[in-house]
């Protein structure tokens, strides 16, 4: 990927500070895929009645749109390196057009989860492109504040996307979910059309690809850090796949209050991200990172023991609950990708793809156990387990494999750790 050699290409000119018109289309490219995936989780058991399936196949339309994201990562980016920014953004929301129309008019659950991986194939092109062209708009000393701002901006959608899409279900059915996906895309791309220069600048011969993951797989601080970041991911998706089989089904609630009720561990997450933002400076990494596991093991432990006691049949005590574990969750996925990241300079796009990939791709995975945890039994303890072992599994990769240092974390470390962060909430 990043080793590939062509002819050289002229660079792009330089251009004046951006529009606030090409921010707004930069927040809106990236958070298309992620809005498009939670959009529709409320209307998962909804999908189960119509098509007459189980859950943990239902859930595979979220499994495989998450894989569909994991792949685009590794595509895309290289591609819009070859052949431009603005080709290869049109090229992926023309692919999502298509697929959300294909949603619309399955027949079958199948063809639904295929139209599906293909939707977040083109969709997700706004997470790789927006962040490279950023990176092509703006000096260095401003990257990291401008990602961060598109960051925070979508991670307020993503928090609403929930509640909007168990509205739309409620008043117009699931179908109008993917209407609302197709509007948005054809948007974008007539806005990206009309409103976004070609920012690619020219190509230059770097490391290759396999050179830098061979560099990367020796090192035992790479592997813990990531381990731990993408570890602690799947405690989001664990819990995104089973939260509305239980507050639906186990709980009888309908899909508007779930959608509501899990803003609120959005909501805790973006705060966790603003408070490892202000500290990191005055704190190292290491230490940053096991607050978040203290606090995220504890609360992982409190709702497994409420789960024993059968405290947390209702949504107030499980979200509650689940509030502080994601603003753990936070504090521990920012500051293990910050090290990550930080390993190898020299490789650190290769970090972040490496890590990218693995999150979305074991997520897709882990979303369909937690589906099946949910939709399967009558209690919140299966799932509340899987997220007590999964947050043991954070320690065990501090513990076990990354060098005890006191690595200072860096604002600009954290930024961009948020960055890779964007497809998950």
């Amino acid at each position: 990927m990043h080793g590939m050699i062509s002819r050289p290409l002229v660079a792009a000119p330089q251009r004046e500070t951006p529009s606030r018109m090409v921010l707004i289309l930069l927040v809106v490219m990236t958070g298309l895929a992620p809005i498009s995936l939670y959009l529709l989780v409320p209307a998962l058991p909804m999908l189960a009645t119509t098509f007459d399936r189980d859950a943990s196949v239902v859930q595979m339309t979220v499994s495989f749109y998450m894989a569909g994201i994991a792949i685009s990562q590794l595509l895309l980016g290289p591609l819009s390196d070859r052949f431009g920014r603005r080709p290869v953004m049109l090229a992926g929301l023309s692919l999502s057009i298509v697929a959300s129309v294909s949603c619309i008019f399955a027949a079958t659950l199948p063809q639904l989860i295929a139209a599906r991986f293909f939707q977040a194939l083109g969709g997700a092109s706004g997470m790789v492109i927006s962040r490279a062209i950023i990176r092509d708009l703006y000096p260095r000393e401003r990257i990291g504040a401008m990602i961060s701002l598109v960051v925070a901006v979508m991670m307020i959608a993503q928090m609403l996307s929930p509640l909007t899409g168990g509205l739309i279900e409620i008043a117009l059915g699931w179908h109008a979910i993917f209407y609302v996906v197709a509007a948005l895309s054809i948007a974008i791309a007539a806005a990206v059309t009309l409103a976004l220069p070609e920012t690619r600048p020219a190509r230059v011969e770097g490391a290759s690809f396999r050179r830098d993951i061979a560099m990367l797989v020796k090192s035992r601080a790479f592997l813990g850090y990531m381990l731990c970041q993408v570890l602690a991911s799947q405690i989001i998706f664990a819990f995104a796949g089973g939260g509305p089989y239980i507050v639906e089904v186990q709980m009888g609630r309908s899909s508007a209050e779930y959608g509501a009720w899990f803003a609120t561990t959005g909501f805790a997450y973006f705060v966790g991200n603003l408070f490892c933002v202000r500290y990191a400076p005055r704190h190292s990494l290491d230490r940053l990172i096991w607050f978040g596991l203290v606090l995220q093991l504890t609360s992982a432990a409190l709702n497994f023991a409420w789960s024993i006691f059968g405290f947390n049949q209702v949504p107030s005590v499980l979200f509650g609950t689940q509030m502080l574990l994601m603003f753990a969750n936070a504090a521990v996925m920012a500051n293990s990708a910050a090290g990550a990241i930080s390993v190898r300079p020299g490789a650190a796009g290769t970090a972040s793809g490496a890590m990218g990939f693995l999150q979305m791709g074991v997520g897709a995975l882990t979303s369909q156990l937690g589906a099946w945890l949910g939709g399967h039994f009558g209690s919140t303890l299966p799932l509340t387990s899987a997220m007590l072992t999964l947050s043991l599994a954070c320690a065990c990769s501090m513990i076990f494999l990354v060098p005890r240092t006191q690595m200072k974390v860096t604002k600009e470390l954290i930024e961009t750790a948020e960055e890779d962060e964007a497809g998950v909430m």
